[in-house]
């Protein structure tokens, strides 16, 4: 199955935007990955840009996590640890990039979007910006995202969610540190998200890449941790419960029937 979806990059004024979309939620699938990895490491490295701003198209999901239909379609070992692995590549593109991470969060995250909003330096997001960890209901868990999770918002909190896979709202995630605000309104949210990447586009780019560095000291332990963790989910997705998981899953939403849902 050949996954739509696009990641559109812009460079101005010194802020390097990376916006990615796949109407399914913007979910992720191997494609998504690959091409988001490669825009983190470009803008990380090129001299005219100071600052990343990653956000999602749509009003919708924000991200909703790996592309489920990928999922499903994973028969071997090997293709099922390049894929998670393309996750763990993904964090460590993002947490080793020079430049500070930015992100603007319009809408929900699942799974490997909450990850994503992890690793970011800095999160703002809309009051009704809720997070989920679902991956529990599908037989494996947030292995590869919960190093960084965990770092983010504490073991307590990231427990929490690892265990109990139900929704939390965007107060919870201010609470415990996953965003730095959140905003009532779209035009709010733009507003302040504009102003920080402004502001910092006018700042010492050496000041802001050692900080970065003091941020993420530990980015070589993570590093390996991730690839590690990467091979527990490469293993468990392809056991008989998460197989059977994802064809009722994906079999309920064809139907629309609504009984099933992870998002």
């Amino acid at each position: 199955m050949k996954e739509e979806g696009n990641v559109q990059l812009e460079l101005k004024d010194g802020i390097g935007t990376i916006t990615f979309f796949n109407s399914k939620g913007n979910s992720l699938h191997k494609s998504l990955l690959h091409q988001l990895t490669d825009s983190i490491i470009k803008f990380g490295q090129h001299s005219l840009c100071k600052v990343i701003l990653l956000k999602s198209g749509g009003s919708g999901s924000f991200c909703t996590g790996a592309s489920l239909d990928e999922l499903a379609e994973l028969k071997y070992y090997e293709n099922s640890k390049e894929f998670f692995h393309g996750f763990a590549k993904l964090i460590f593109a993002m947490i080793n990039s020079g430049k500070f991470i930015i992100t603007r969060v319009q809408g929900k995250a699942v799974g490997g979007g909450v990850g994503i909003i992890a690793a970011s330096d800095y999160a703002l997001a809309l009051d009704t910006a809720s997070i989920k960890l679902s991956e529990l209901d599908l037989g494996i868990g947030p292995f590869v995202i919960s190093p960084i999770v965990e770092r983010k918002i504490g073991i307590a909190a990231s427990s929490a969610m690892t265990i109990d896979t139900g929704w939390r709202d965007a107060g919870w995630a201010k609470h415990f540190g996953l965003y730095a605000n959140t905003f009532s309104t779209l035009q709010e949210l733009d507003e302040a998200t504009n102003q920080l990447v402004e502001n910092l586009s006018k700042k010492s780019p050496e000041a802001m890449t050692h900080l970065k560095s003091i941020l993420w000291n530990d980015k070589e332990e993570l590093k390996k941790l991730l690839e590690d963790r990467a091979e527990i989910s490469a293993k468990l997705i392809l056991s008989n419960f998460t197989k059977n998981f994802l064809a009722n899953f994906l079999r309920t939403r064809s139907t629309g029937d609504g009984k099933t849902s992870i998002k």
